[in-house]
């Protein structure tokens, strides 16, 4: 293997690792249980799994598709160009903006039409403009899917009808392009549009008031989300809801009564998840090293919902690289990461929380360097603490 591949490798692990992602702690049992086939219930920002149901298993998804159609629309950046909407667009069977081939309107407009009314004519229009032809947009949202680490998804068109046999999705995958998309203000706004009025046309304005009854209707806290429904896939919806600090990720796949689901799995979770800090950014105090002790600073405050009950079990972990012998990291500068704290839950890591040395005197390294490093760090070459 080359050594870019190899580096490559390396880089993508320690990014997990420190980011936390795909931790997975058995949480407060949920009893009431849920009507769907498949359903998970994340944190938004730990990406932890509160609950979860066939959550990996794959299954047809429906219209909650277009979150990866408007995402990659938004990530386009040019939401303010013209769209010229193809005969192909207009034609498109099911719920629809009611487009008319040589029509041309903002982009922007469509992706609101597709989050709130769930437009499949939007959908293709979107494709055909963002990815230069509908194949080529398929490619995008397949690249974006293996980037974000949904491993249990294919898509093969931009708005989730049952055309295709292998258009699949899991639970747990849509919770992870949700919690993506939610990190992108601009989606975050279009997700919780109740109502949006569009550019004029000819013969007025288009209104489109949003599908979703938990954010217009039934769920006080609701932040967002998309319904889908075909034959097939039956009832799917992605929520999102957020409560004092704790924002929540609910999705439910071919579910017999997904606004109770989601709204009592919001409760559940409001109920008995508070977000605790664990590690707060600055000096770490009571090290156990003279050479460390009153040197360690941690980079970033590291946060996780817990349980009331789960509060005295987390586990802290100090490793740190051993000091050589001689004066060289007094005269050279220490490496940019000396250790890290590692924690967890029940036996399962929860998060890694980098630390850094004070001194005065530190050199530019290279980026080659500072991963390996920090991959020395994560296998523990020393245990203080």
């Amino acid at each position: 293997m080359k050594k870019q591949a190899v580096i490559s490798l390396i880089i993508i692990f320690l990014l997990l690792t420190l980011q936390g992602e795909g931790y997975r702690v058995k949480a407060v049992d949920f009893t009431q249980g849920t009507s769907a086939k498949g359903a998970v219930l994340i944190e938004q920002e730990s990406g932890r799994v509160l609950y979860e149901k066939e959550a990996h298993t794959p299954m047809r998804i429906a219209s909650i598709t277009k979150i990866m159609t408007a995402i990659l629309a938004i990530e386009a950046g040019s939401l303010e160009e013209k769209v010229t909407v193809s005969s192909r667009a207009e034609g498109t069977e099911g719920s629809s903006l009611y487009l008319k081939a040589g029509e041309k309107l903002p982009l922007k407009d469509l992706v609101y039409g597709l989050m709130l009314r769930s437009g499949n004519d939007a959908a293709v229009a979107i494709a055909e403009q963002v990815g230069g032809s509908l194949e080529g947009f398929i490619y995008l949202m397949n690249e974006k899917a293996r980037e974000i680490g949904m491993n249990n998804t294919i898509f093969n068109n931009p708005h989730g009808l049952d055309d295709h046999e292998d258009h699949y999705s899991s639970a747990y995958d849509m919770a992870l392009l949700m919690r993506y998309a939610m990190e992108n203000e601009t989606f975050r706004e279009i997700s919780s549009t109740k109502t949006y009025r569009a550019s004029e046309r000819e013969n007025g304005y288009r209104v489109f008031n949003n599908k979703n009854r938990l954010l217009t209707q039934l769920y006080k806290y609701s932040t967002g989300g998309k319904t889908g429904y075909t034959k097939r896939a039956k009832r799917t919806l992605v929520s999102t809801a957020a409560k004092d600090d704790v924002e929540l990720i609910a999705v439910t796949l071919n579910a017999g009564s997904d606004w109770h689901d989601h709204m009592n799995l919001f409760n559940w979770a409001f109920a008995h998840f508070n977000k605790v800090q664990l590690v707060t950014e600055g000096k770490i105090q009571e090290v156990n090293d003279p050479y460390y002790e009153d040197k360690l600073y941690a980079s970033h405050n590291f946060v996780y919902p817990l349980s009331e009950e789960e509060v005295g079990q987390v586990e802290q972990k100090l490793l740190l690289l051993t000091p050589p012998g001689d004066d060289r990291w007094l005269e050279k500068g220490h490496p940019d990461s000396v250790g890290a704290i590692h924690l967890h839950l029940n036996d399962e890591k929860i998060g890694v929380v980098p630390l850094t040395f004070e001194t005065e005197v530190e050199q530019k390294r290279s980026f080659l360097q500072k991963v390996w490093d920090i991959f020395f760090i994560i296998h523990g070459v020393k245990t203080s603490g």
